[in-house]
């Protein structure tokens, strides 16, 4: 029988170290190695171009061409002029330019506000599609997974001009509406709340409270929610992400530059005006900001809501 961990007085869960477990269980110091030296690869693969944008973006034009790609422009290279430190230089062109409008802190915050509504929305839909598929028993559910679980093939590209079509019938381009609504459907976030609702709402909790006379929407709006609250930050963050990433709809969906996004503004600018690069590139560079400070506040539910699938009982 395997031993009860104890509680903490903080009520946190005490685990015994990794040198705490039987010689037998312990990894080898090879395996130690390897992991280590695989995890400082792959974070120098994920960081390296957030340091090269953050380096490029203290650029000039003629910075970006004559200098160091790794490391920060001198003044003069070779007798010719590099342009030095010019980051203050960048971001007074990215707001004064004509490309941008003065429209730069605006595609950012329709970013935000794209994104988050349909993250909000699609969380809602997705748990409440999951709670529906894995807790009733209706005809016709098998079929309804299945078109759920082939949504998940259907690349979004594919359904860009149908949506444009459906939306110009429906009289809604140049409305925010055109693109929060298709984001919050996401047959991923559908699928991931099936999962948790399966693992983490136990079915003799809802026969308790149908028994003492609740109502189906009170069960889910008031017990549901609160025991997948971990599950709903991850399922926020993959749709959170994924609207404020969307190119292609935002592009065809709008034409007025004041309700672009900062994706489709940035893009704006390279292809329809010479703008000085690194301009651009340090106006991509705040872009990520937002996503992330996301992350970093919500890192904790999005860890344990990972997780949460990962056992059953």
């Amino acid at each position: 029988m395997s031993k009860k961990l104890a509680t903490l007085p903080s009520g946190d869960t005490y685990r015994p170290s990794v040198n705490q477990y039987p010689p037998s269980l312990q990894p080898k110091a090879l395996t130690k190695i390897l992991t280590r030296v695989t995890l400082l690869l792959v974070a120098v693969y994920f960081m390296f171009p957030i340091y090269w944008l953050m380096v490029s973006a203290t650029k000039s034009d003629n910075g970006l061409i004559d200098s160091n790609g790794f490391w920060f422009a001198p003044q003069t290279v070779d007798g010719r002029d590099a342009g030095g430190f010019h980051l203050v230089e960048n971001y007074q062109g990215l707001m004064e330019t004509a490309a941008a409008g003065g429209h730069y802190w605006r595609w950012v915050l329709n970013s935000v506000f794209y994104s988050t509504a349909a993250a909000l929305l699609g969380v809602l839909i997705s748990v409440m599609a999951g709670y529906a598929l894995s807790k009733f028993k209706f005809r016709g559910s098998g079929v309804v997974q299945a078109a759920i679980m082939g949504g998940l093939l259907m690349p979004i590209a594919l359904l860009s001009v149908p949506l444009y079509l459906l939306f110009f019938q429906l009289g809604l381009l140049n409305n925010p509406l055109a693109v929060i609504i298709p984001s919050a459907v996401s047959p991923f976030g559908v699928f991931l709340g099936r999962v948790y609702v399966e693992a983490s709402v136990p079915n003799e909790l809802l026969e308790a409270a149908r028994i003492d006379g609740a109502g189906e929407f009170r069960i889910f709006f008031t017990m549901v929610l609160r025991l997948l609250a971990p599950a709903m930050v991850t399922i926020f963050l993959f749709i959170f992400v994924a609207t404020w990433n969307n190119f292609l709809l935002p592009l065809i969906m709008f034409t007025e530059p004041s309700l672009k996004p900062v994706t489709v503004g940035l893009y704006g600018m390279l292809a329809y005006f010479d703008p000085d690069k690194g301009q651009v590139l340090l106006g991509a560079l705040m872009a990520i900001l937002p996503v992330i400070i996301m992350f970093t506040f919500l890192q904790r539910y999005w860890r344990s809501g990972l997780a949460a699938g990962s056992v059953k009982g």
